[in-house]
């Protein structure tokens, strides 16, 4: 079903089926030993969507859920996500490692980098999400028996809603640099809603702080190959719908955007990341102007 304004979803349907397919990678490339998040795979069964829970176990070839050399499908996806987990990690680690103790995860879904990250001692992290993902979250990682590694701080609120002010509730202080993960975000927001959020986290933003985004360019041929590729997930079980929630119409290039507005940016493609970590690259799609990761620091006044 195409996006709505006032839409809502759970884990289990729209966009938050996404985040289930997202952590469902995450466990596949944790059982290859590509990174470690031992908490997707049992996020993921929690959720109880089959498909997802069975890839993330294992339980799935590749060669019979995905169309053959196709540029898009559940093991090009996890490969995907096993580079950008680490190239995410790392932007928190460089940003710890500056001095940074505040972290905002935007739209968090089922990360788990606030239980799993090695913080040091005052890092606090702030997770945005909707109020029944985050509820969800805690009482599944809680039933594991696992405490947060910094002090974790939930901010139940729809993006689309004030959360500029619901995440100062909690303690954030915007005279204090922070980092910022915009992680698989903005391809589901519509254009205008993409120059909001970019321009909270700017009004949000002392000098020195960072920001980490994944630019996913929904151009029709790329939404008619990730189509396809859905297509034979469905034949195959998958009963969440995945492939209508994207926004279209022009928008503005993130990083240009953010040069503009008082940071420095720096772009990486994403078939450099995957080469970077010695992870396939799939083949280019014709006219298609390639998705890529863009880091930011905030200028000093």
């Amino acid at each position: 079903m195409a996006r709505t304004d006032n839409d809502t979803w759970d884990l289990a349907t729209s966009v938050g089926a996404t985040a289930t397919m997202v952590a469902a990678g995450r466990a596949r490339a944790t059982r290859a030993g590509l990174i470690d998040d031992p908490f997707a795979e049992p996020l993921v069964q929690a959720v109880g969507i089959d498909f997802f829970t069975r890839w993330a176990a294992g339980e799935l070839d590749a060669a019979e859920v995905d169309i053959a050399d196709h540029p898009w499908g559940m093991q090009p996806m996890t490969d995907l996500l096993a580079a950008r987990t680490r190239l995410i990690d790392t932007f928190c680690a460089d940003a710890v490692a500056a001095g940074i103790r505040q972290v905002v995860i935007l739209a968090s879904g089922l990360d788990a980098r606030g239980y799993r990250l090695s913080w040091p001692a005052g890092t606090t992290v702030f997770e945005i999400d909707q109020p029944q993902v985050l509820e969800f979250k805690a009482t599944t990682v809680a039933a594991l028996g696992a405490e947060p590694t910094a002090n974790l701080r939930t901010v139940p609120i729809d993006l689309r809603h004030d959360w500029p002010s619901a995440l100062q509730h909690p303690g954030f202080d915007a005279n204090r640099p922070t980092a910022w993960i915009a992680e698989g975000l903005l391809a589901f927001l519509p254009p205008e809603a993409q120059d909001r959020l970019l321009d909270n986290i700017t009004a949000l933003s002392a000098g020195g702080s960072r920001l980490v985004a994944e630019i996913f360019l929904n151009s029709p041929e790329w939404l008619e190959v990730m189509h396809a590729a859905a297509q034979k997930w469905y034949e195959h079980g998958l009963d969440a719908h995945i492939d209508d929630l994207w926004y279209f119409g022009e928008r503005h290039d993130v990083s240009t955007y953010l040069d503009q507005h008082g940071w420095r940016t720096v772009r990486t493609r994403s078939s450099q990341v995957l080469a970077d970590n010695g992870l396939p690259v799939p083949p280019p799609i014709n006219g298609e102007t390639e998705n890529y990761y863009c880091t930011a620091v905030r200028g000093t006044d």
